[in-house]
């Protein structure tokens, strides 16, 4: 296998190992945080004679995967096989305590993510860093690929509207593993604190047919219970936002955040509007029209009519495909065609516990999407602005921490 994931290079490497030697370890992980060979790392790294796991955390969905929708939140447990204790970072509590932490002096971050702002595997990693620092406590990050590549798309979230589905400021797609990004904020912050990345061996993110994902040599194992593709991944960073409007995304179908639909909508008509209003955002994947009857959520037991994103196979080109701004033209596509379409969802929808603003401007880390979305003089070109000054600004600050070329 040419490809060797943090943990796994943890796992082979006696040298790596012999640096946590008398200390007392503690992993975050989840169902994806698996081996080569498909172990969990938890009981992987458990069964090593050099290596102390004395605890574990879970983050959202759990470290088990169990809880299905956003806002369910989980508690603590005593593994059944180890007896160490699970702490939940999705509870009482999203940031560790001191009673977490307690039992460690090595923090080893496990989590796939997905590459995306909201998807707040990247908020633990960044809470764990924080409380760490604090704590005197140290942090490996076990390194995973970024599914959705090197590609970055989205407005850069905007001071002052941080919160846990937006962490720090920077663009909704952003493009760096969670090694990566960690180093990124430690120095961006200024944070002192013993960190660490076991980077990955033979990772090249550029490269086909995976462009970020090793799609023959490693499974695919759901990072969360609606993660359930390598498309999903890719056009996560944009049809996330359908979670902040009255449409479906797809949750009580097979393919959740692939698809975008509603009972009310003509899909041929919203295409050919996407197509009028900005082609050149369409390009790297194939929208074709479907229909879906959710089994649970939005518009559950209604049949919906709307798009299934594929960005996939030879319609699929990274250098192209921007998952933001596809959603994004949904949205303008939809407003276009029906001024009065009730799109977003009210301030009685208190997104991931917030209070005072509209969840499409939590997801999006300001009011601008909504903005331009319901202003019909705004266009596509207009909007481009200020992407590209966002994003060349990243473009420039992130590259410097860049571990894999």
């Amino acid at each position: 296998m040419s490809i060797l994931f943090g943990i796994d290079r943890l796992l082979q490497d006696d040298a790596l190992r012999a640096k946590l030697a008398g200390r007392r370890v503690g992993l975050v992980g989840h169902p994806a945080s698996v081996t080569a060979s498909l172990d969990h790392s938890l009981y992987a790294l458990a069964a090593l004679d050099d290596v102390n796991v004395t605890c574990a955390l879970g983050p959202q969905h759990g470290m088990r995967g169990d809880k299905q929708d956003n806002m369910i939140e989980t508690e603590d447990y005593l593994d059944p096989d180890l007896g160490i204790p699970i702490f939940s970072l999705y509870g009482e509590h999203r940031r560790p305590t001191d009673h977490m932490l307690e039992p460690l002096d090595v923090v080893l971050y496990d989590l796939q993510d997905l590459g995306c702002r909201v998807y707040t595997y990247v908020t633990t990693l960044i809470y764990v860093i924080e409380e760490a620092a604090r704590l005197g406590k140290s942090v490996w990050v076990l390194d995973r690929p970024n599914p959705a590549g090197r590609p970055i798309d989205g407005l850069t979230l905007r001071p002052g509207w941080e919160s846990f589905v937006g962490v720090a400021e920077f663009p909704m797609v952003h493009g760096m593993t969670m090694g990566e990004l960690g180093a990124w904020y430690i120095d961006s912050k200024k944070i002192d604190v013993d960190y660490h990345v076991v980077e990955m061996q033979g990772y090249r993110p550029n490269e086909g047919p995976g462009f970020g994902w090793p799609v023959n040599e490693r499974a695919w194992v759901n990072p969360s219970p609606n993660a359930a593709s390598l498309n999903m991944a890719r056009a996560y960073g944009g049809t996330v936002m359908i979670e902040g409007t009255t449409l479906s995304e797809g949750r009580g179908t097979t393919r959740s955040l692939e698809v975008i639909g509603a009972p009310d909508l003509n899909a041929n008509a919203m295409i050919e509007e996407m197509y009028r209003l900005a082609p050149h955002w369409l390009e790297g994947c194939k929208l074709r029209p479907t229909w879906f009857e959710p089994t649970f959520h939005k518009h559950v037991g209604q049949l919906c009519e709307g798009i299934h994103i594929h960005a996939e196979f030879g319609f699929y080109d990274p250098s192209q495909f921007k998952s933001w701004r596809v959603t994004a033209l949904v949205l303008k596509a939809i407003r276009q065609l029906n001024p009065d379409y009730p799109i977003w969802r009210g301030l009685d929808f208190k997104y991931e516990y917030t209070e005072g603003h509209p969840a499409i401007d939590i997801i999006n880390g300001s009011d601008e999407l909504r903005t331009w979305v319901d202003d019909p003089t705004a266009s596509p070109a207009s909007l481009d602005a200020q992407l590209e000054k966002d994003l060349s600004a990243w473009r420039a600050e992130s590259s410097a921490h860049h571990l894999y070329q």
